[in-house]
């Protein structure tokens, strides 16, 4: 079954990419290496039965599952990637804050490299309402593992990165004890909307009144805490046995992997056309 199921993921994949349009604006990039591959998987979803067609006809909260995740590999990645000679942060965005995208790690630029980084934090949650969307038509226990448990660590890792100059520094990462309660709390929506509501209030607290994205940021945050009010009860963790929790962080963990390595793959196969 396996062997099976891995087929039928590259098949969707590369389909996707070749014959699925992509929309267009700054988030190309993030649609071809993120955004296909939740289209992709949610239309394997609905193909085989584990979830109702809904899930694989409607392409855009696919898309969106997709492109949370990406950016914030994107953002989070910054320094990373500026020491590797990479560069994903949007042109559109970055070049009302300097004139190369590398001035934005000198000590010097710091102000301004904080206020794009909240914008671009900001431009991402747009895409957690239509994750929620998603997550409350998923009906298998595993594929909502499988999905949630991702877009949880995301929404944490952007708390962690809102507002924060380390971000240009170095590494700013969850914390490894905090990963596994996000793993193991992360069974089913009632719980992801808590976990969501939490990390979008810590956002609100650190919001600038100066920044001039701090508008936008409280009205997406507002949205967020409309559909993520705690309101029916969260599943305990012993509900599930040991084995199937450890294999839902596997895959979690393995689908966090795969998205940042596709991310690498198609910058290098860029590079390598240019050349």
């Amino acid at each position: 079954y396996l062997s099976v199921t891995v087929f039928f993921f590259f098949f969707f994949f590369f389909f996707f990419f070749f014959f699925v349009p992509c929309p267009p604006g700054a988030s190309q990039y993030c649609h071809y290496v993120a955004g296909l591959v939740g289209i992709g998987l949610s239309r394997l979803f609905s193909a085989s039965e584990l979830e109702d067609p809904i899930v694989g006809q409607d392409t855009e909260l696919a898309n969106s599952m997709g492109l949370f995740l990406q950016k914030t590999n994107i953002i989070r990645d910054y320094l990373e990637d500026q020491l590797e000679g990479r560069e994903f942060w949007p042109r559109e965005v970055w070049s009302r804050y300097a004139k190369k995208l590398s001035d934005l790690a000198k000590p010097e630029n710091i102000d301004m490299a904080v206020q794009c980084l909240n914008e671009l934090i900001t431009n991402a949650l747009h895409h957690v309402p239509d994750v929620l969307t998603y997550l409350s038509r998923l009906k298998n226990q595993s594929v909502f593992n499988f999905c949630a448990i991702p877009q949880v660590m995301a929404i944490a890792t952007l708390a962690a990165c809102y507002n924060n100059k380390q971000v240009f520094r170095g590494v700013v990462k969850i914390r490894k004890g905090q990963a596994v309660t996000l793993m193991m709390d992360a069974t089913n929506i009632q719980a992801v909307k808590a976990i969501m509501y939490q990390y979008v209030e810590e956002i609100y607290q650190k919001i600038p009144s100066t920044d001039p994205s701090s508008n936008k940021t409280q009205q997406i945050i507002a949205s967020i805490r409309a559909m993520s009010l705690p309101g029916g009860p969260m599943a305990s963790r012993h509900h599930y046995s040991p084995i199937y929790l450890s294999c839902a962080m596997l895959l979690a963990a393995l689908s966090w992997q795969y998205l940042s390595t596709i991310s690498k793959a198609a910058e290098e196969y860029v590079q390598a056309g240019e050349n």
